[in-house]
């Protein structure tokens, strides 16, 4: 699309169409699995009308991730220094399975991406990643260190928040269909936060 003026607001929508059907295919069959041909049917347009707003499936995707790194972040942010350290990490627990119940589509695209190697966000994983959680397993090395949460390692730690929150999105199929007629997030909060509060409570502080 020609960046020499300000998008109209039919453009605006297209854009917004285009991309939300970006999401459902490239969620359900994965970057190689999808085609430009499969986006604008999705969308409801011509592929050459596409090709105006993006010029390949590369750019569509590699949009699509962008502002889903943003998103995905925001929770890790959250993690206010000046909290409680075990009440913050229940709350960050809490919005990554919140996340995942949202926006399932989001984390199997995300997660297809990493399997694949992120060929399309390695850079973007060491600039904005990386340093976001190296900042907070400082901060929670630090709480440990003052007997504020009981021992671990901190990059583990948060490792297993995004494996054990993200797995309900990921795999929604296979936690369904085991589940039966039981929602899985009906339980899930409560499943978590008595596990995490068990695992970083100081022994001192009872919960063992």
């Amino acid at each position: 699309m020609p960046k020499d003026r300000s998008p109209t607001r039919i453009q605006k929508k297209n854009r917004a169409t285009i991309l939300e059907a970006a999401l459902e295919v490239f969620s359900n069959s994965g970057f190689r699995g999808a085609t430009v041909d499969q986006i604008a049917r999705a969308a409801g347009l011509s592929k050459p009308n596409l090709l105006y707003y993006f010029p390949s499936k590369e750019a569509i995707f590699t949009e699509l991730l962008s502002g889903l790194l943003d998103t995905w972040l925001d929770p890790l942010r959250a993690i206010d220094p000046e909290g409680d350290p075990l009440e913050e990490l229940l709350a960050y627990v809490q919005r990554k399975l919140q996340m995942s119940r949202d926006f399932p589509r989001e984390s199997r695209l995300f997660a297809n991406e990493i399997v694949q190697g992120a060929p399309r966000m390695l850079d973007t994983l060491s600039k904005d990643l990386k340093p976001l959680l190296e900042e907070k397993a400082d901060l929670i090395e630090g709480w440990m260190i003052a007997g504020k949460l009981n021992p671990t390692h901190p990059k583990h730690l948060l490792f297993s928040v995004w494996s054990l929150t993200q797995h309900y999105a990921d795999f929604d199929v296979q936690v369904r269909t085991l589940m039966g007629d039981e929602d899985p997030f009906d339980a899930a909060p409560e499943h978590l936060d008595r596990m995490f509060r068990r695992m970083l409570t100081p022994a001192a502080n009872g919960i063992r």
